[in-house]
């Protein structure tokens, strides 16, 4: 069946809910990739123990313990997604206010145990947000629906990991963690407010609860398709050169290229900026053309910059800070396009009876294959140095071209 070309723009409601839950879920995410990193390299620690810190993140690979419950349970009245939710929000405006009383010259324990516990509440959370999106998303709403998602996420990304982290002479220690707590309990509130659709069985009208043994069978029936190995090779290792590179990038800025924390942080808030630009016109690229030749397509071109960030590592050009600013936005801009289209086509192959099951085992491995290289990025350069690194990144990109002709094509609607 192909793909159709013409598709409706998800309602501005739907946009609305999706973005804020997402940018609340990118708020812990965003510190502990770009302002812990960058907190932890200011302490003098080895890049081993700097990016061992990507540890803290496990609990999004812990997703699929919890997907299960949450697409069997959930009260109907107050909403089946929004009753998992809305208590996620509470615990992690808590965690966040526990990391105000943290900083990490003098309670670095205390402060990691933090954001481990911010990961927790996040990671829980994004389960049934999934599962929601899932439930307000038709088929045409795919393409833009996963771009404000993703951009939702980033710009989470953005205020918790750059925007806050480069405000720190003004705002504190104890005041950014206070303006995230802040940040997620508004959401918790108006997340109360969001009227879920109705999930009802046709044949009887009765609310719909999935059993767990259709769930069982389900995922079964998933395990045996032969597609399916395919599906999660291409979302395990679709990012896996990219984080590396981006996971030694900002402490190449500050060890090697002399920049400031506070600088490389500005640099990180222009790549975000362009990847939030690449994500938006993902989501347009996935509206136009089939989702599986929009991830071929912004895989391709997402290797440019990686080889760029290679070369400046060898000197062939200066890390002046508008090459810095220009690398970064393009890097960013190609990588945000490559997530929108890949999470679009992930979405396309959910079985939507076991929606949130079903995709949180998509994006647990998907975390999972991000995390592989982000832990081992700090080790390989310590052993091999920086340059090598950079270089494995954009191999291992272009490597990731070789499964585009096995990509199956969208299920049929």
């Amino acid at each position: 069946m192909s793909q159709p070309t013409g598709r409706r723009l998800p309602s501005a409601w739907k946009l609305s809910v999706l973005s804020m839950l997402y940018f609340v879920q990118g708020l812990p995410f965003g510190f502990q990739s770009k302002g812990l990193k960058l907190a932890l390299t200011s302490l003098g620690l080895s890049m081993t123990k700097v990016t061992l810190a990507g540890l803290l993140s496990l609990p999004w690979s812990l997703k699929p313990l919890l997907a299960p419950f949450v697409d069997r349970h959930g009260s109907p009245t107050f909403g089946r997604r929004k009753s998992w939710i809305v208590p996620l929000q509470g615990g992690l405006s808590v965690a966040c206010f526990g990391a105000a009383f943290c900083p990490p010259d003098e309670r670095l324990v205390g402060l990691l145990f933090a954001v481990l516990l911010m990961n927790v509440f996040a990671a829980a959370q994004d389960v049934p947000v999934d599962g929601l999106a899932i439930d307000l998303l038709g088929p045409h709403e795919l393409g833009l629906g996963n771009a404000i998602q993703v951009s939702g996420y980033k710009i989470g990304m953005i205020v918790g990991g750059s925007v806050l982290i480069s405000q720190l002479n003004h705002l504190g220690w104890a005041g950014m963690f206070f303006v995230m707590a802040g940040l997620c309990l508004a959401a918790m509130i108006a997340t109360t407010f969001v009227k879920e659709p109705a999930s009802v069985r046709p044949e009887t009208g009765a609310h719909e609860r999935v059993t767990w043994r259709e769930l069982w069978q389900r995922l079964k029936q998933l395990g045996s398709m032969r597609s399916t190995l395919v599906v999660l090779v291409a979302v395990a290792t679709y990012k896996f050169g990219e984080t590396a590179a981006d996971q030694i990038f900002e402490p190449w800025l500050v060890r090697v290229a002399g920049y400031k924390l506070e600088e490389a942080a500005g640099f990180a808030t222009w790549g975000m900026g362009g990847s939030l630009v690449g994500s938006a016109l993902g989501g347009l690229l996935a509206t136009r053309v089939r989702l599986e030749r929009a991830v071929a397509i912004t895989a391709a071109v997402r290797c440019l910059p990686l080889f760029a960030m290679w070369g400046l590592s060898q000197g062939l050009f200066a890390a002046t800070p508008n090459d810095l600013i220009v690398l970064t936005s393009f890097e960013h801009f190609f990588g945000g396009m490559l997530t929108t289209a890949m999470f679009a086509w992930m979405m396309s192959r959910v079985d939507k009876r076991i929606g949130a099951t079903h995709f949180t085992l998509l994006a647990s491995v998907e975390v999972l294959g991000k995390s592989v290289p982000g832990l081992f990025a700090g080790a390989a350069v310590d052993a091999f140095g920086w340059s090598a690194v950079f270089l494995s990144g954009a191999l291992l990109s272009v490597a990731f071209l070789a499964l585009m002709p096995l990509l199956p094509r969208e299920p049929v609607e």
